[in-house]
């Protein structure tokens, strides 16, 4: 298309919008053939100092009028522009047009493209159920190929059955007709290159012949004495027999030779050939019999003197213990060296492992456990200097512990299918069944032992100590032969050592629980007889004190120097019981003190090792408190001989230290003494003293009772004492004083009904104070004291001759 403006012609086509279109460019292509001269003056002038500035001219205004035009191609300028947008204009409606005409076109198309569509799914789906069919035959003509095949295989395998048949046949009419004489077999038989194939094809004619026997039941006869073949394949199972043994022979042989030139590859060529042979067994039988360690009695001697040493048994179980541990470290390693040849060389190595291990535990653990226990006799104990039964025990232990240990390492190693821990365990069964009587033997050899080694060394301390008076040597008991927590802690050890065996020995917790029993039962024992015998022992000390004290009981009528040295002696009888008091206490203390050992032992040791068995743990409680009761009913008689021993000192100084004048001193104008009586404070140091001890050994209500018995017996006998004095007003006052020093000390023993009694004794002491007339009143306060306070009214000075009686005849009456 073309226009004109000022006779220059505008062409404007579709072509100039296509691609990259820029308006910018078209717009350039349109103006600039019309404004070239503009544009050179345009740059001419902002050259210079008067170009425009902000679209303004910097000429001045006296210049204006006469300027050339800004624009002077504006008139073509609009021109182009008005003829530009017409073109365009027609140029949109031409391209309407042929869209409109594109549209029509695209839909008639899309209307056919749709149909053809329409038309190429129904040939595909037509084509798919083609491809169907097709594959269903193809499946089909598989199959029928593939069954044409199996035919074709099992064709073949009949026909290779039938060939290898027809081989065995004549090979099997090879051995049935040349009885005795292999020497015209086939070359296959005698073949060295072909053994391996022998080997298979004369199982295979064994086994064929053996069954056909079978079948007919005819027996294989042991020997072939004729010369014709017989009906029967029995020559043949002969033949075979011989020619199995002799190329079995043979190839152990090579194996053997083989096996001492270290060549492994032959060793197993012959290994696997032989494994046709009972699946190779004597093979591995053989190989494991000619290891050096059980031929050679090198080796088993070497193995003694690792473990036993110079000293044999005597060496102590600390030292066997380290020669098992070497030695089963040697035997271990042997083992995995073993291994590694039989892994490369046996088909089958966990058998070889197997049986390599059982021989190793069968022969060359046996031997040397052999050597190690030897089983004492129960009837002649070993004696204790040389290890007694506990030596036995303690080897016993290690051997078990450390071979158990073997089989562990043995079972890492490798042994095959072997029960390895079962069989180790079948090596001590003969040990294992009579444990618990040789554990308990022990224990009663050791107490035994241990009493001896105490009284020898009682006897050796008497010895060294020279002569000795009787009384000093019957009244003290030597310190060693006294109750020692050290030796009942000594029996704990054992005990515990025991019962670690027990739970070394004993697989199943019921067996464990019926051992444990047993073996506590023996330190109950030990205990109860130990602390018995001392107590009793104390309780001779006590019983020789009391008949010093009757020895030297005399009568009133006897000379100064006979009472003088009765007096002496009396002294040294209460010394000795004083001595013997203490030692009995103190057996007491160290008493409660092994009983507490064992009860501690039993809940940390004892007690859960008892639950797998119902009853077992209520039995041994029971055996416990029994052991104590029995403890309890000697100590019961000791402490009773405790307080008639205080009891008789208390007696003996009341009647030393106790003067007439105490309670009836004479009315001499002087001032009362208001101290305690000598024979008071006499008693009162001697039981602070001796009671002391008691303080220390006895505890919660043992010690209550033993002092509440004390304080009954003291108020007993200080009433039965006053009763032989008479008492005037300031006696009464001295008495109250006794009785007061009395009542703090017995205050000590926390006994509530022993501080009541010495309370009452003081309230009746007031009897010998107040006057006659007074008497009646002092009964009204407190009635309680009524009967003693009777009685101890008739010891007044004055009772008669105030005639106190018939003051008292009512309350006497009412009494």
């Amino acid at each position: 298309m073309s226009s004109s403006a000022n006779s220059i012609p505008l062409i404007l086509d579709v072509d100039d919008f296509k691609g990259d279109f820029s308006f910018d460019a078209l717009f350039g292509n349109l103006v600039n053939e019309h404004l070239p001269s503009f544009q050179e003056d345009d740059a001419d002038s902002t050259e210079g100092h008067d170009g425009l500035s902000n679209g303004h001219s910097r000429v001045p205004p006296s210049a204006q009028g006469s300027a050339v035009p800004l624009f002077p191609a504006v008139d073509d300028l609009l021109s182009l522009f008005k003829d530009s947008c017409r073109e365009l204009v027609d140029l949109r409606h031409k391209i309407d047009g042929r869209l409109h005409q594109l549209k029509k076109e695209v839909t008639v198309q899309d209307s056919k493209h749709r149909k053809t569509l329409s038309e190429l799914e129904k040939g595909v789906d037509g084509l798919f159920d083609s491809f169907a069919r097709l594959d269903s035959r193809i499946s089909s003509v598989g199959q029928t190929a593939a069954k044409i095949g199996d035919h074709l295989q099992s064709a073949e395998s009949q026909r290779e059955t039938a060939s290898q048949t027809i081989e065995l046949i004549k090979y099997l009419m090879e051995f049935n007709s040349s009885p005795g004489d292999l020497m015209e077999l086939s070359p296959l038989f005698s073949d060295d290159s072909r053994v391996a194939e022998a080997a298979v094809v004369a199982q295979k004619l064994r086994s064929f012949a053996e069954e056909d026997i079978g079948r007919h039941g005819v027996p294989v006869p042991s020997g072939m004495g004729t010369t014709n073949a017989s009906r029967g394949l029995e020559v043949a199972v002969a033949n075979l027999q011989d020619y199995c043994n002799e190329l079995e022979n043979r190839l152990l042989a090579r194996f053997d030779a083989a096996s001492q030139r270290r060549e492994l590859s032959t060793m197993a060529e012959c290994a696997k050939i032989l494994s046709q042979f009972n699946r190779g067994t004597s093979a591995m039988q053989h190989y494991v019999a000619t290891r050096p360690m059980f031929i050679d009695v090198e080796v088993m001697n070497a193995d003694i003197k690792l473990v036993l040493g110079d000293h044999g048994l005597q060496s102590g179980p600390t030292s066997i213990a380290r020669g098992l541990t070497a030695l089963y470290k040697e035997i271990t390693e042997t083992v995995r060296k073993e291994a590694a040849t039989i892994n490369t060389v046996f088909p089958s190595p966990n058998d070889v492992m197997s049986i390599l291990v059982q021989r190793v535990l069968e022969q060359r653990v046996t031997a040397i456990l052999d050597k190690l226990l030897v089983k004492p006799s129960l009837v002649n104990l070993p004696p204790v200097e040389e290890g007694g039964l506990l030596l036995y025990l303690r080897i016993l232990a290690v051997a078990f512990e450390k071979t158990q240990e073997l089989a562990k390492e043995l079972r890492s190693v490798g042994c095959g299918d072997l029960d390895v821990e079962g069989l180790t365990e079948s090596i001590f069964p003969v040990h294992k069944d009579e444990y618990p009587e040789y554990e308990q033997a022990s224990l009663r050899q050791l107490y035994q032992a241990k009493m001896e080694e105490l009284r020898a060394e009682s006897q050796q301390q008497s010895d060294s100590s020279g002569t000795t008076s009787r009384s000093k040597a019957t009244s003290t008991m030597p310190s060693h032969m006294q109750i020692s927590v050290t030796v009942a802690t000594e029996f704990v050890r054992w005990n515990e050592e025991a019962i670690s065996r027990c739970t070394l020995f004993s697989s199943q917790p019921a067996d464990l629980a019926n051992n444990v029993k047993l073996v506590f039962t023996c330190l109950l024992d030990q205990v109860s007889q130990y602390t018995t015998e001392g107590l009793e022992r104390a309780r001779e000390g006590l019983n020789e004190a009391a008949a010093l004290r009757e020895r030297f009981v005399i009568g009133a009528s006897v000379s100064r120097r006979v009472a003088a040295a009765a007096a002496s002696a009396a002294e040294a009888a209460a010394a000795a019981g004083e001595t013997s008091f203490k030692s009995f206490m103190v057996a007491v203390q160290r008493c409660a003190s092994s009983v507490a050992i064992v009860q501690q032992y039993f809940m940390n040791s004892i007690s859960r090792l008892l639950l797998p068995i119902d009853g077992a743990h209520v039995a041994s409680c029971d055996e416990m408190s029994t052991t104590m009761l029995n403890m309890e009913n000697t100590a019961y008689k000791g402490l009773q001989q405790c307080i008639d021993t205080i009891m008789a000192e208390v007696e003996r100084l009341l009647s030393a230290e106790q003067k007439t004048t105490d309670y009836r001193s004479p009315d001499d104008g002087n001032v009362p003494d208001h101290r305690p009586t000598n024979a008071c404070t006499r008693v009162v140091a001697y039981l602070s003293r001796v009671l002391d001890a008691a303080f220390n050994a006895l505890e919660g209500t043992n010690k209550q009772a033993f002092l509440t018995e004390v304080g009954n017996q003291l108020h007993r006998v200080l009433v039965s004492h006053w009763q032989k004095f008479t008492f005037n007003a300031s006696g009464g006052l001295r008495l109250k004083r006794d009785i007061t020093e009395y009542g703090e000390f017995v205050r000590s023993f926390n006994a509530p009904s022993i501080d009541e009694k010495f309370e009452l004794l003081g309230i009746v002491a007031n009897v010998f104070i107040v006057a006659p007339e007074s008497l009646a009143s002092l009964f009204e306060g407190t009635p309680s004291i009524k009967k003693d306070a009777l009685r101890f009214i008739q010891l007044r000075e004055d009772f008669k001759t105030a005639k106190i009686a018939s003051r008292l005849s009512n309350l006497t009456a009412e009494t």
